[in-house]
């Protein structure tokens, strides 16, 4: 008996109980729908979220307050330190050195005031920055001009609006937020531009309100230290050189190796990328118990159905048919039940998931592999829980099955 005959004589005999194949089905359906679902749900999270890091450019480098434990074998996590020890001057130097690798330096503190134009008031995060600031996040100017060098040198009284802020303070009136005179902690600010839409991760940074980091330390903040220090360094590939030529300077500027972290970008896009994966793999087996159940569940209709067919088996073996033509059949049934099974189940994962990322804005990704993965296992489960009532079946003794009321 061909491959075919016996895939058409499967066929045949699950169609003459559709109900019950349904239902037989109905697990591994559940299981690879899960599987597919969710396995691409998370895929698509973690490539959106690399996607929106590597947008705020992949070759960034934030020198931090904390412990310094890089490699260290066995030290904690980096902590921040209880002293604030970044200063302005640690970004001058670093500027002014020219280290190897590295292409821009700025510096960055921030907080939460309040912000007023006329009678409109607004609680938001105040960045105190450097011009480089805005080219190494690659983040545009829709209106207007960013902060520039004399600005900051002369603790200029000007700020620049993400576009979240100047929404808030100026979106009821329609008056154009360029030139207007802004008030934060009751400081007076002249508006000199407004920056296009952006998010960093899941946040929007158009709430920002940015001003020259001298003005935020002198007149906003009240200190005289840094929160971060960001260098972008040539490109992904001169990373690790501008990390070891940031660590030598600092360590040699600060006479200790504690109290500053490195961290960059591609440190946290592998972070994100392993830890999603993780997460993808964990849930992806979780839900894959349930393809057991239904592989169970196959099991027991394939034994019902040998106990029912016992005479049909006598027969065919009356007229000729071996062994391993009934050990055939009853294998190709089974798999064809998990195969179905598996084929709906991608269709049905594929459409929840879709629906759902649409729902909660997530982004989705259906990977060729992730499917292939999937039938293939379905398939898999088929053929070994099938095989124990395939032998069952083969094993019969023709005359005894004959008598088989």
């Amino acid at each position: 008996m061909s491959l075919f005959e016996s895939v058409r004589m499967a066929l045949a005999s699950l169609s003459a109980n559709k109900l019950r194949s349904f239902l037989t089905m109905l697990g591994v359906i559940i299981g690879v729908a899960s599987v597919v679902g969710l396995v691409s749900i998370g895929q698509g999270a973690s490539r959106s979220v690399t996607e929106q890091i590597a947008s705020l450019g992949s070759d960034l480098i934030t020198i931090s307050p904390g412990r310094w434990q890089r490699g260290v074998p066995g030290a904690p996590a980096p902590t921040r330190g209880s002293v604030q020890i970044l200063t302005l001057q640690h970004m001058l130097e670093l500027r002014d050195a020219h280290l190897p690798g590295v292409r821009s330096v700025s510096a960055e503190m921030s907080g939460n005031l309040t912000v007023a134009w006329e009678r409109e008031s607004t609680s938001t995060s105040v960045v105190g920055t450097t011009p480089e600031y805005v080219e190494q996040l690659n983040w545009e100017v829709a209106q207007g001009r960013f902060l520039l060098p004399e600005e900051v040198e002369g603790v200029a009284r000007v700020a620049v609006l993400g576009d979240v802020a100047a929404e808030d303070l100026f979106g009821d009136s329609g008056a154009s937020p360029i030139g207007a005179t802004i008030r934060i902690r009751d400081v007076p600010f002249t508006v000199v531009g407004v920056m296009t839409p952006r998010t960093q991760g899941f946040f929007s940074m158009g709430d920002r309100v940015l001003v020259p980091i001298t003005t935020a330390q002198k007149r906003l903040f009240g200190r005289n230290t840094v929160g971060s220090i960001q260098v972008s360094s040539l490109g992904t590939e001169w990373t690790p050189l501008a990390e070891q030529a940031l660590t030598n300077f600092m360590v040699q500027t600060l006479n200790s190796e504690e109290e500053f972290v490195l961290t960059s970008q591609q440190e946290i896009l592998e972070t994100v990328a392993q830890t999603t994966g993780t997460l993808t793999l964990l849930l992806a087996g979780i839900t894959g118990i349930s393809l057991l159940v239904g592989g169970i569940g196959i099991m027991n209709i394939m034994l019902v159905s040998v106990t029912e067919r016992t005479r049909e088996i006598g027969v065919r073996k009356a007229l000729g048919a071996k062994s391993r033509h009934v050990l055939t059949q009853f294998l190709v049934e089974s798999v064809t039940l998990s195969g179905l099974g598996g084929v709906v189940g991608v269709l049905v994962g594929a459409g929840a998931g879709w629906y759902l990322a649409r729902a909660g804005q997530w982004a989705l990704a259906v990977e060729p592999l992730t499917v292939g993965l999937a039938l293939g296992f379905a398939v898999a489960v088929g053929l070994f829980f099938g095989v124990y009532p395939a032998f069952r079946a083969a094993r019969l003794d023709p005359i005894e099955a004959l008598r088989y009321e």
